[in-house]
């Protein structure tokens, strides 16, 4: 009997939270044919998100965030207003106000303001393991089979679920994983909590080479490099040379996608001499957003606006779309209405009032997150180790290492993508993790000789900061 009382008492413990973790879970079920755009169901429950937030803040009566948090989350919102009324119809600057709410002010606040400690933190990183880890099987498995996407002429190119039509789905996903997984790996958890991260991490690896998206594979190099140098020095060399066996290994080993990757991996560096069509594409459409720039600096053409003004200012170097097809989908064209760099799109649509407010945003939680990880540096406190039934080794706080990865991942990637598709409702969910940490935790667990972090009263409620 005390074990079913305490079952539910253990699922109520981490109610608040539990409306983002089926966001989370929802970007695993598959893709219906054509389903590229708009909202899904993720979407929808994003929006459930926020309305629960709005009534736990009622019920609890106490004042939703701190100026510094109100300031650094609605900074956003200028940009966003100038932009939705220079739209060219109303519909598109609704539409767009909407969608960039969503994703950059809304659902981030809501998250921050769901999340009451480093458990419920915890718990979220650990749901994108989790999804990450389905999403890398189905790819694998997409490769493997030849059932994935086509790329260069083979259906093996690793989407998961997402269709090829969202080519940037799974890696995005698989990324998010590795990045939580390698941060709960280099943190303060238990042994076995930082063993099973780093076996996730090494898994993910896999996936994510056969995505065959380089932006991605950047973005991770970069990150994970960031957060072994966080980690400290002597632990970064130790996890690099591993992470260096393993990659021996899996393609020299046992040839997983070796020729392929190579000649990928090849290609970056062959972005200037002999692009192909794909970063043609990419460079005109860059060239493209900077006009519309330079006709409208302050203010931008207006949301949604870059597909109607492209072809007035790309080159005629930039092709009519990209060719997708395989993974359960037929043969299409799908056309280019982004210039694949979020601050080309930003600077393009909201102009510099624009940019300034959303990149003067995600630098203020950048700055804030990388200050209290730094100064999280220093042995575990009492409460700490009283959280997690015993002692730990001293570290660097493993929600610190996951919040500035994440954020460092997704500011990398804009320089090669932007929101759109099923995933997108993941960086807003990625920005409410980041704000926690970098604007709410106030890192007390991690100082030596601070106060001792929050205690959950009763199960379901609100802890008071």
């Amino acid at each position: 009997m005390s074990l079913a009382l305490a079952l539910p008492r253990r699922v109520a413990s981490f109610t608040p939270v539990l409306p983002v973790v089926a966001v989370i879970a929802l970007l695993g079920l598959p893709l219906a044919p054509g389903d590229d755009g708009g909202a899904g169901p993720a979407d929808a429950v994003s929006g459930l998100v926020v309305l629960a937030c709005a009534v736990r803040l009622l019920r609890a009566r106490r004042r939703p965030l701190t100026r510094t948090a109100a300031v650094v989350l609605g900074l956003p919102v200028v940009g966003l207003a100038v932009a939705a009324v220079g739209a060219s119809s109303p519909e598109a600057g609704l539409t767009g106000l909407g969608r960039y709410l969503q994703v950059f002010v809304l659902v981030p606040a809501a998250v921050l303001l769901l999340i009451r400690d480093r458990a419920d933190f915890r718990t979220l990183a650990w749901s994108f393991v989790g999804l990450a880890g389905w999403q890398g099987a189905v790819g694998v498995h997409q490769y493997v089979t030849g059932t994935g996407a086509s790329y260069q002429g083979e259906d093996v190119r690793a989407v998961g679920t997402f269709g090829p039509t969202d080519v940037m789905g799974m890696a995005t996903v698989v990324a998010f994983g590795l990045v939580c997984a390698l941060g709960l790996a280099l943190g303060r958890g238990p042994a076995r909590q930082r063993a099973v991260a780093a076996a996730c991490a090494l898994a993910l690896l896999v996936p994510l080479a056969l995505s065959f998206s380089r932006g991605a594979w950047i973005a991770t190099v970069v990150t994970c490099g960031l957060q072994l140098v966080l980690a400290g020095v002597r632990r970064a060399l130790k996890v690099a040379a591993v992470a260096v066996a393993a990659g021996v290994v899996l393609v020299g080993g046992f040839g997983v996608g070796s020729a392929m990757l190579q000649d990928r991996i090849d290609s970056i560096t062959r972005v200037t001499d002999a692009p192909d069509q794909s970063v043609v594409d990419r460079y005109t459409m860059w060239a493209a957003a900077t006009s519309m720039w330079r006709e409208q600096p302050l203010t931008g053409v207006g949301l949604k606006g870059f597909p109607e003004h492209r072809d007035s200012h790309a080159s005629l170097a930039l092709s009519s779309g990209s060719d997708t097809e395989g993974a359960g989908a037929s043969f299409q064209r799908q056309p280019l209405l982004s210039p694949h760099n979020m601050y080309l799109l930003v600077l393009s649509e909201q102009g510099l009032i624009g940019l300034l407010a959303l990149g003067g945003s995600w630098l203020a939680l950048l700055v804030c997150g990388l200050h209290g990880l730094l100064r999280a540096r220093g042995p575990r406190s009492d409460a700490d180790g009283a959280e997690s039934g015993g002692t730990r080794a001293p570290g660097v706080p493993e929600c610190g290492l996951v919040a500035c990865g994440l954020l460092v991942w997704q500011l990398v990637d804009f320089l090669y993508a932007d929101i759109g598709g099923p995933s997108t409702v993941l960086t807003a969910v990625v920005l409410g993790l980041v704000a926690w940490w970098s604007l709410a935790s106030r890192h007390a667990d991690a100082v030596p000789g601070a106060p001792a972090a929050p205690v959950r009263e009763r199960a379901g409620e609100a802890v008071s900061r």
